[in-house]
């Protein structure tokens, strides 16, 4: 016997830019603005589902199905109206945005991903989160160049025709800030998903494999050890990569998701390092020279390093470990009634597949097996759902991803007992969504 279907819980989504550069001078404002914003999406969801439970009509049939609407009777718009194809106006609330007060221009910023909307592991690329250092440029491709020297016996340097004619790949990876969650690392800092794990998003990249380029300029195989990669914005972002990286899996790119990079996105040429923190992915990119050492570079010798408890500096810690997060239900939302709910989420890996994750609704007492929908790509997104059913009670929620390494995602406390509470970048503890009585979804931290 079948058995009965669960009630339908209903979810409000969590409430869109309700912070401004001013709230950012205070926590406390921008917790209580947070707050109103999210009660008033809450009192609005209540009462449409107020007038639906007493609307007469009810017993009649619903009025949207009895009632032919106008799209049901007259002509629509005509093919191409709209050359390259938009999101409807009913979606235009889900951007990428900026966290105010995070950096101290918007040219050297970053714009978060709305995780908390999206579905699959493919993330639109007009989503993509967005990290600079110099702003950014929509670089005529005519006469963009890819110079590569040092250690090889033919510098050469490539136009995109040049590239573009090369044997390509297309590949599925993730891409993930090495500061993602940074604001985390002490305590609870920003109440939603899009701004706790926000700089990180999934993509099909295509373009030529590097190996195949250094291949060709014939490097030096005995002593080129480590390739500089090198942008052509105006920080001029340059990065090192080993070599034996760099014959693996790293892609010079020049498409992303069927169609060719957006300017934001490093347009014309970007580098795609798969696993290794984003500030590798080196954008817009002009030049890569092989080298016996690693460069020591600005960006990889006093940024983008882990302080330690004891004082000391991490160089080189690229690898984005394995990690995960729900996202639905998330910070800011509320769930309006007892019942069936589908927790979703993403989880990755920079060390390769997600093997399992796990979802707790206790705080991490008890653990359930989440199932992980569709094929699994090496370094990118695993989306996992599993069933849940909300009887109105305080509930904490939180995904456990484990690779196919064997290597399982930290707690808060676990985290913190090797690297503290005072870095910045490298965050990968497990995260927790409280659920309140009342429905209401909030960030907090269980150890």
């Amino acid at each position: 016997m079948t058995k009965p279907q669960q009630k339908l819980g209903r979810l409000v989504k969590a409430p869109e830019n309700f912070l401004v550069k001013e709230d950012a001078k205070s926590p406390e404002t921008m917790r209580r603005k947070f707050l109103a914003a999210s009660a008033a999406s809450a009192g609005l969801g209540l009462a449409a589902a107020a007038q639906a439970a007493s609307n007469p009509v009810s017993g009649k049939g619903d009025p949207n199905i009895l009632n032919l609407p106008e799209h049901s009777t007259l002509l629509g718009m005509p093919v191409a109206a709209n050359g390259y194809g938009l999101p409807s106006k009913y979606e235009k609330g889900l951007q990428r945005r900026e966290s105010p007060g995070l950096t101290r221009v918007s040219a050297a910023s970053v714009a978060f991903t709305p995780l908390q909307g999206t579905f699959g592991i493919i993330t639109p690329s007009g989503l993509h989160f967005e990290r600079h250092h110099q702003g950014w440029w929509d670089i005529d491709p005519s006469k963009h160049r890819l110079m590569i020297n040092g250690l090889v016996k033919n510098p050469k340097v490539y136009t995109m025709d040049d590239l573009m004619r090369l044997p390509s790949v297309s590949r599925i990876h993730f891409i993930e800030c090495g500061a993602n969650t940074a604001m985390e690392w002490g305590n609870v800092a920003v109440p939603t998903v899009q701004y706790t794990h926000g700089m990180v998003s999934c993509s099909e990249f295509t373009g030529v494999p590097l190996s195949v380029l250094l291949e060709d300029c014939g490097y030096d195989k005995k002593n080129g050890k480590y390739i500089l990669g090198e942008g052509a914005d105006g920080s001029s972002m340059t990065r090192t990569i080993p070599m034996d990286r760099a014959l693996d899996d790293v892609i010079v790119a020049y498409g992303m998701n069927g169609e060719m990079l957006r300017p934001e996105n490093g347009y014309p040429l970007r580098l795609v390092v798969p696993g290794i923190q984003g500030v590798s992915w080196v954008k817009w990119l002009r030049r890569i020279e092989v080298g016996d050492m690693k460069w020591a570079t600005k960006d990889e010798a006093v940024h983008y390093i882990d302080l330690m408890p004891d004082g000391t500096h991490r160089q080189y810690t690229g690898i984005q470990e394995a990690k995960s997060v729900i996202t639905s239900p998330s910070g800011g939302q509320m769930l309006l009634d007892k019942g069936f709910y589908n927790i979703s989420g993403l989880a990755w890996s920079g060390r390769g597949k997600i093997k399992r994750v796990d979802v707790s609704v206790d705080g991490g007492k008890n653990w359930r097996t989440a199932r992980l929908e569709g094929p699994q790509h090496a370094k990118a997104f695993s989306r996992f759902n599993i069933d849940w059913v909300w009887k109105g009670e305080p509930a904490i929620l939180q995904s456990r991803a484990i690779d196919d390494t064997g290597y399982v995602q930290p707690t808060v406390h676990q985290l913190r007992e090797v690297r503290g509470t005072r870095s910045i970048y490298h965050n990968n503890m497990i995260q927790s969504w409280k659920v309140a009585e009342s429905g209401e979804v909030s960030n907090v931290q269980v150890s």
